[in-house]
């Protein structure tokens, strides 16, 4: 691993204007904005990232993309004497095995198991309903239009789905009833006919 230069703190990133700014080995910095945050690194780091880990630009986010650069350099983190390293690269390695499974596999050259990933498990499960209409709000018999035994839907048709289980639907909106028993054994992602649902006009 070649030795990294400190480089200055950002002024600005996709995010905005960090509000703080630590450097937590030398070309990485972890900064905090307003609305977000997450590691800014250097171009020496940025290039230095394996292919399977290094996204387009060196900005990775703190919900998830944070841990791609934890496992990049995770011997030099660990040769800073960080005593909470260990659990920060377990937390790092469990979430890029959940949420980026493919990145993970590539890195890794180890096949995941479907129950390692939760963002493939949801993928899986909005690409098999591509084209249904697909429940995305639900109202219990405390709504004025749901009788009781029964839970309101509403839904669109589900038209895509992208790498991180986010969907994309069309209009129009639909409503309909089913039956609360049956609605509350669902799985995470489920289709109007498999709730067999009663369509409202």
């Amino acid at each position: 691993m070649p030795a990294f230069a400190s480089s200055p703190a950002p002024q600005m990133t996709r995010w905005g204007k960090p509000v703080r700014a630590t450097q937590r080995l030398p070309g990485i910095w972890r900064v905090v904005t307003p609305s977000h945050g997450g590691f800014v690194i250097s171009e020496a780091r940025q290039a230095a990232m394996p292919a399977a880990l290094r996204l387009d630009e060196p900005e990775y986010e703190h919900d998830v993309d944070w841990s791609l650069v934890i496992l990049a350099f995770q011997t030099d983190f660990a040769a800073a004497g960080d005593p909470l390293f260990d659990i920060e690269l377990s937390l790092a390695t469990s979430t890029v095995k959940s949420w980026r499974p493919e990145r993970w596999e590539a890195y890794a050259s180890e096949a995941l198991e479907r129950r390692q990933s939760h963002v493939r498990r949801e993928r899986e499960a909005f690409e098999a309903r591509i084209g249904k209409l697909v429940v995305t709000t639900a109202y219990g018999d405390w709504a004025d239009w749901v009788p009781e035994g029964k839970v309101g839907i509403l839904g669109y048709t589900l038209v895509s789905v992208d790498h991180l289980a986010r969907p994309t639907y069309a209009d129009p909106m639909f409503k309909a009833l089913v039956d609360a028993a049956r609605y509350e054994a669902r799985g995470s992602v489920i289709s109007f006919d498999e709730l067999d649902a009663e369509i409202l006009p």
